[in-house]
């Protein structure tokens, strides 16, 4: 088998594995879409993706600390956890960085945006340009329709979650640090986040299951 066959097959076994250890059910497939977002996401400049079932919108059974309406990163599973009370969460399906490059860590969110341009930063000019100074929201942008902006000590640290014109990509490691989502439920988690929300990025290796919530720097 080729390897990028072999690691995808690797990456969807993983997510089965963790994911199977929290009961869960598909949350309604429907965002709530501005009619902007209906207009720009009709015919979208990228080929719509299948996602598998796995990575999914999900509502699961959620028995690790966390306040309701903080964030979860689990890395290794792919998954992006947003908390609600009562023990349960929304587990979304999300690409996240190449090991070389990937944040992790405690953070809150410091800024939001909708259909956000992108600027892309010196290091990304040099190894992934040339692009333009500035790419305006829409559609094609990187950043894709929404986008949570990291900060650290009241700074931001260039990391987001945001959406993505690649879907195909959910479930790999694959960005330059960033978290990716769909753009349908990067809308979802947009409408449900609140600025100043905690977000913990765990590193590889540490699943959702096995380290205590921690609070971010300020």
């Amino acid at each position: 088998m080729p390897r990028r066959g072999f690691s995808l097959l690797f990456v969807g076994l993983l997510g089965l594995l963790l994911g199977g250890c929290m009961q869960g059910t598909l949350a309604p497939s429907t965002a709530s879409l501005s009619p902007k977002d209906r207009q720009l996401l009709a015919h979208p400049p990228y080929a719509r993706a299948s996602i598998p079932e796995t990575y999914q919108r999900h509502i699961v059974d959620y028995s690790r600390q966390g306040p309701p309406g903080s964030i979860l990163v689990d890395t290794d599973a792919r998954f992006l956890y947003f908390v609600l009370p009562g023990g349960k969460a929304i587990r979304y399906g999300v690409a996240v960085g190449e090991e070389a490059m990937a944040w992790s860590g405690t953070a809150t969110v410091g800024r939001m945006a909708e259909w956000p341009d992108w600027i892309p930063t010196r290091e990304i000019q040099a190894r992934l340009g040339p692009y333009p100074a500035r790419v305006p929201g829409g559609p094609a942008n990187p950043l894709g329709a929404r986008a949570l902006y990291l900060y650290e000590g009241g700074k931001d640290n260039l990391y987001r979650i945001h959406g993505t014109n690649q879907p195909e990509y959910i479930g790999q490691a694959i960005s330059s640090g960033c978290i990716r989502m769909t753009n349908e439920d990067v809308i979802d988690l947009y409408g449900r986040v609140k600025m100043g929300a905690t977000v913990v990025v765990l590193p590889p290796g540490r699943n959702a299951l096995m380290r205590p919530f921690a609070s971010p720097r300020t």
